[in-house]
């Protein structure tokens, strides 16, 4: 079996405050783009992941499709296969790649292995995989809330715009990002987003990350003020970075203007 897991893009993030349990609250959309990795399982003697593509830091056991596998054997007992993994997400890019690999592995293996888990009982094995993971079971638009893996379905639609992403070689940890990061409650009610035209985003939406990401990567700024030089309603950071994208009216070749940059763009007709 293949499958092909995308990546997501937030519309604006708050981080609105510490919890107890040492984790941060925060509150954002977040949207399926349609950038994806390549995964396929294969039932095997022995289980095993094979990778390729864009290079992921760590050992391949850490990965979270193995993570994933492990956690389905609760449910379907032992289960071996073969994975292969190829790799164009960027890790550290903000575009949650790794955790969409994590949640389309538990969705295929239920498949295979015939574990029988609803979509709800997905979500849940999905939330001890990774943080965003449970966000990819459904895969489609949400208001997110409490550490990210609370849902609201939203009714946001970007069929006819195109989306832009640029990906610097740079990654950005999530600790570097928290760490200029001073939580406060969002100055704008983001549930209220898909009542507004795309132009006017740019004078509500705010990513927290990007004030202490920019200070320290200036290219990735820079990425942002030029997508908006070409034309971008709206443009932005996507989670805690490197990943920037943007929103276009019609189509546009970016290409030749971001010589050291990932580049993907889609004209996106239908409705995630």
């Amino acid at each position: 079996m293949i499958t092909f897991p995308n990546c997501k893009i937030n519309l604006g993030l708050h981080v609105t405050g510490k919890r107890p349990d040492g984790y941060h609250s925060i509150e954002s959309i977040l949207y399926p783009a349609g950038l994806c990795d390549v995964l396929e399982i294969v039932p095997a003697q022995a289980s095993s992941l094979s990778l390729s593509g864009t290079p992921i830091p760590g050992h391949p056991e850490d990965n979270l499709v193995m993570k994933a596998l492990k956690l389905m054997e609760n449910f379907a007992g032992k289960v071996q296969c073969h994975i292969y993994l190829h790799k164009a997400i960027p890790a550290g890019s903000g575009l949650g790649g790794g955790s969409s690999d994590g949640a389309f592995a538990l969705k295929m293996l239920n498949l295979i292995f015939k574990a029988g888990l609803s979509e709800e009982e997905l979500r849940k094995t999905a939330s001890l995989v990774g943080s965003d993971c449970p966000f990819f079971i459904a895969n489609r638009p949400v208001y997110a809330f409490g550490k990210g893996d609370c849902f609201e379905d939203i009714h946001l639609d970007l069929s006819g715009y195109c989306l832009a992403l640029v990906i610097p070689d740079i990654q950005v940890s999530t600790a570097e990002a928290y760490s200029g990061v001073h939580p406060s409650p969002g100055s704008f009610n983001l549930k209220e987003l898909p009542a507004l035209p795309v132009n006017e985003w740019k004078n509500v939406l705010v990513n927290d990350f990007e004030k202490t990401v920019f200070e320290k990567h200036p290219a990735i700024a820079e990425i942002r003020s030029k997508l908006y030089r070409l034309g971008a309603l709206y443009s932005a950071m996507s989670g805690s970075g490197s990943a920037v994208f943007g929103i276009f009216e019609r189509p546009i070749d970016l290409n030749r203007n971001f010589d050291d940059c990932k580049v993907w763009i889609k004209q996106e007709r239908n409705s995630p």
